[in-house]
C-alpha cells in the first residue's frame, strides 16, 4: 500500500497535530521523576524466595522507619522486588561536610609549616584550624563520636578520625536501609546500587555538558553541509521536537530521568538528524517538483522510521516480561521519540523545507 502524497494541497496545515503534540509535551515534562542517577538514593534489588505484595512490604518497610518505593514483579527466575530509597539528608549532609573538610585541609596544612617558621602567620592558622575543627566536630556529631576520648594530636589525626567518622555515617545509612528489608522480607540474593549526591551532581553536569557540546556541534555540522540557515533550522528543529516529545511521554507514563533514559534521549537526536538531513539533502539536492521530492523522502524515512519502530517494540515487549528496567526506559523513550520524529519531521520539517524550496524557486 503506497503512502498518499501528503504534501499535495495546503501542506501547512500539516503542522499543526506535531505543534499539538509539542504542546502537550511540554505540559507532562514537568512531571518527569529523578531516577537514582541524577537524584541520588539506593536502589535495592532482591531476589525473592517467593510472592510478596508490594504494598504490603512497603507498609512494613515504612513502619520500620524506611520510606521507600516498592516494586514486586515475577520473573522467569522467580519473584523480584526494587526497593528505591530517596536519598538520605545526613548523608547528604556528610557529603557536604566531607567536601569543606577537603578543601580547607591543604590549606591548614600549608599554614602550619609557615607558622611554624614565621610566627605572623600563627593567628592566621589557628582561625582556619579552628574552622578545620569545626567542621570536624559536627562530623563527629553526626556519628556520634566523642571527640574527647579520640586523642587528637594534629591535623593528621584529624584527618584520620575525620575519615573513620564518615565511614560510621556511610555504614549506619546502609544499616538503617539493610535492617529493615532483612526483617520484613526473605530474599535469596540481594543487589544494591548507591548513588551519593556528589555523584548525582556529577552525572547532571556531564549530562548538560554533553547536551550542550551535541547542540553547538550539531549547528556547526549542519550550517556547513548546507550553507543555508532556513535548511539548518529546520533540521535542529527536528531533533529538539523528538527529545521534547520524548521527555513528555516520560512525564505522562511515568517513566523516570536515568542514565539509559537519557542515552536513549541522545540516540533519538542522532535518528533525527539523519532522517532530517534525508529530506533537507533530497528537497535542495534534486530537480523537479518539490512536492513530489518531499514526497519521496517521505517514503525513504517513514520506513526506516518504522522499521526502527517495530525493532525497539520488540525490545519493549521483552523488557515488559522479563521486568528488565533498563530495557524498558530504553525502549519506551525510543518508541515515544520515533513516533514524535514522525510528526515533527514531516509536519514541521518537511513543511519548512517545502516552503523555503518553493520560495525560491519562485524567486529565481
Amino acid at each position: 500500500m503506497e503512502l498518499p502524497n501528503i504534501y499535495k494541497g495546503d501542506y501547512r496545515l500539516l503542522t499543526i497535530p506535531p505543534l499539538i503534540l509539542i504542546l502537550v509535551s511540554v505540559f507532562f515534562i514537568p512531571q518527569i521523576k529523578m531516577g537514582v542517577d541524577f537524584q541520588g538514593g539506593t536502589l535495592i534489588t532482591l531476589t525473592l524466595k517467593g510472592a510478596v505484595d508490594s504494598a504490603a512490604l512497603a507498609s512494613q518497610l515504612q513502619a520500620e522507619g524506611l520510606e521507600a518505593k516498592v516494586q514486586v514483579f515475577q520473573t522467569t527466575s522467580g519473584y523480584q522486588a526494587e526497593i528505591e530509597v530517596p536519598q538520605s539528608q545526613d548523608l547528604v549532609s556528610a557529603e557536604s561536610l566531607r567536601n569543606q573538610f577537603n578543601t580547607l585541609i591543604p590549606a591548614v596544612s600549608d599554614l602550619e609549616i609557615k607558622a611554624y617558621r614565621d610566627s605572623n602567620y600563627t593567628q592566621e592558622y589557628n582561625t582556619k584550624k579552628q574552622e578545620l575543627e569545626g567542621i570536624a566536630d559536627q562530623m563527629f556529631t553526626m556519628a556520634k563520636m566523642d571527640r574527647n576520648q579520640m586523642n587528637i594530636s594534629g591535623i593528621n589525626d584529624l584527618q584520620k578520625r575525620f575519615s573513620e567518622a564518615y565511614s560510621t555515617v556511610y555504614k549506619n545509612y546502609q544499616l538503617s536501609i539493610s535492617d529493615p528489608i532483612d526483617r520484613a522480607v526473605d530474599y535469596d540474593s540481594i543487589s544494591v546500587q548507591t548513588v551519593s549526591p556528589v555523584l548525582s551532581t556529577h552525572f547532571i553536569e556531564k549530562a548538560i555538558n554533553v547536551v550542550v557540546f551535541s547542540a553547538i556541534l550539531s549547528v556547526i555540522l549542519v550550517f556547513l553541509f548546507f550553507r543555508n540557515i532556513i535548511p539548518s533550522i529546520a533540521v535542529l528543529t527536528g531533533a529538539v521536537a523528538d527529545v521534547t516529545i520524548a521527555m513528555g511521554a516520560m512525564g505522562l507514563f511515568g517513566i523516570p530521568f536515568t542514565l539509559q533514559s537519557f542515552a536513549a534521549l541522545l540516540m533519538l537526536v542522532g535518528f533525527s538528524l539523519d532522517t532530517d538531513i534525508l529530506l533537507t539533502t533530497r528537497m535542495l539536492k534534486r530537480r523537479g517538483d518539490p512536492r513530489e521530492n518531499a514526497y519521496d523522502a517521505m517514503k525513504t524515512g517513514v520506513t526506516m522510521s518504522v522499521m526502527a519502530i517495530v525493532s525497539f517494540l520488540a525490545l519493549f515487549i521483552l523488557a515488559s516480561l522479563t521486568h528488565i528496567s533498563t530495557y524498558y526506559e530504553i525502549s519506551a523513550v525510543a518508541l515515544a521519540g520515533l513516533v514524535g520524529d514522525i510528526f515533527a519531521t514531516w509536519g514541521i520539517n518537511g513543511v519548512l523545507i517545502l516552503w523555503h524550496t518553493e520560495r525560491k524557486k519562485g524567486e529565481s
